[in-house]
């Protein structure tokens, strides 16, 4: 369905409610039963006010993308907001940079990062530098702000804690890239390689 065409309809069926609704969403609490319990952390774990809401809500399941497909947190949101995010393709960097008021412009290219912590052979050590504090994630996203890595200037900013979104500009259809998070400590680095078309301006 056309985007423009969607948001249309979606307008049609609105009408004012006299009630407010809380959409909480609990993130990673998906887990593994433990070998000598055999219950998850959340089977474990006392939830009075969790079952009080619930006793009182409505309650279901909800498939963000398509079943089988575990979704990253931008297409999650965009989701449960009731996006369909294989219409609505937005980047997590868009979203980090919009969400700290950054103003993109046509032919940005924004990406998220987390800072980490490397040992003496390159290997990362911690996925996330240790939880920074919010200065000091700050402090080391002014000292990469301004970098020239060949196609542009790249902005960075600080998001918070370790995380930052790096905005290069003027990168054209350089948007599509592979991450360099190994996925776990131990393991150097991975090489960002492009994954469409006009991508190597990154």
């Amino acid at each position: 369905m056309d985007p423009d065409r969607a948001a249309i309809d979606i307008a049609a069926l609105a009408r004012p409610g006299g009630s407010k609704i809380v959409l909480l969403v609990v993130d990673g609490l998906g887990g593994y039963p433990h070998p000598e319990t055999g219950l998850s952390e959340l089977e474990a774990a006392s939830t009075p006010n969790l079952d009080a809401l619930a006793a009182e809500s409505a309650c279901g399941l909800t498939v963000p993308v398509a079943t089988g497909v575990t979704p990253g947190s931008g297409p999650g949101h965009l989701a449960l907001f009731g996006y369909d995010p294989a219409t609505y393709r937005v980047g997590r960097g868009v979203m980090e940079a919009l969400g700290i008021g950054y103003e993109l412009s046509d032919g940005d290219a924004a990406a998220r990062g987390n800072f980490c912590t490397l040992d003496g052979s390159g290997a990362v050590v911690d996925r996330r530098a240790g939880r920074l504090s919010d200065g000091a994630g700050a402090e080391l996203a002014s000292l990469l702000d301004g970098l020239e890595p060949g196609a542009g200037v790249v902005s960075v900013r600080a998001v918070r804690g370790h995380r930052f979104v790096a905005v290069f500009e003027g990168a054209g259809s350089g948007a599509e890239a592979s991450d360099t998070d190994p996925g776990a400590d131990g393991l150097a680095p991975v090489l960002s390689r492009p994954l469409a078309e006009g991508s190597e301006a990154l």
